[in-house]
């Protein structure tokens, strides 16, 4: 499945985008504050594709100009959420590269992955979460309708071996229809 937006594609990874995630994935400032290890090689990449981004309900965020993976945005299972999420609710993660930060892509992304997951997967409500010191995320939140739940105190951070801070912020479907309808009356 494809999705498109004003300036983005939003579509499954492929194997062929492994130096497009390289260039992006190994600047520090990226995957670290998000929870994840910075990319060593074109190599490390390429199996990230194959064995994490591949999973359902993951995509590229390609600028439509030209289709290179600049991001990535995903909805996640309630099994696998960083929070107690219901059967019926999501979880969202998602990243961009450093050129591309400031620019609105991520929550254009967003607001496509939400249109999706509250009108064909039918979920009731989706969770996003920040850890401490990502202003960024949690702005990106704000813009996009969320609202603050709850903090999570020395929460494990597996994948970069620390304990963290977590926010989790919340939306519901009644909450994003909401929104719609202000703006279209508006």
């Amino acid at each position: 499945m494809e999705f498109q937006t004003e300036r983005l594609l939003l579509r499954p990874w492929k194997e062929a985008d492994a130096e497009s995630l390289y260039e992006y994935a190994k600047d520090p400032a990226v995957g670290p504050i998000a929870g994840w290890p910075v990319h060593i090689s074109v190599e490390n990449s390429l199996d990230i594709i194959r064995n994490v981004l591949s999973a359902p309900e993951t995509y590229a965020v390609c600028l439509k100009e030209d289709g290179r993976a600049i991001g990535s945005i995903g909805l996640i299972s309630p099994m696998q959420s960083h929070t107690k999420a219901a059967d019926d609710e999501m979880e969202i993660g998602y990243w961009i590269g450093v050129p591309f930060w400031g620019k609105g892509y991520i929550p254009e992304a967003v607001r496509s992955m939400l249109q999706h997951a509250f009108e064909d997967l039918n979920c009731s409500a989706i969770w996003c979460g920040y850890y401490d010191g990502n202003e960024k995320s949690r702005r990106c939140q704000e813009k996009c309708g969320f609202v603050y739940h709850h903090t999570e105190e020395k929460k494990p951070c597996p994948l970069m071996g620390d304990v963290r801070t977590e926010h989790f912020t919340y939306l519901t479907k009644e909450q994003w229809m909401a929104k719609l309808t202000r703006k279209t009356t508006a």
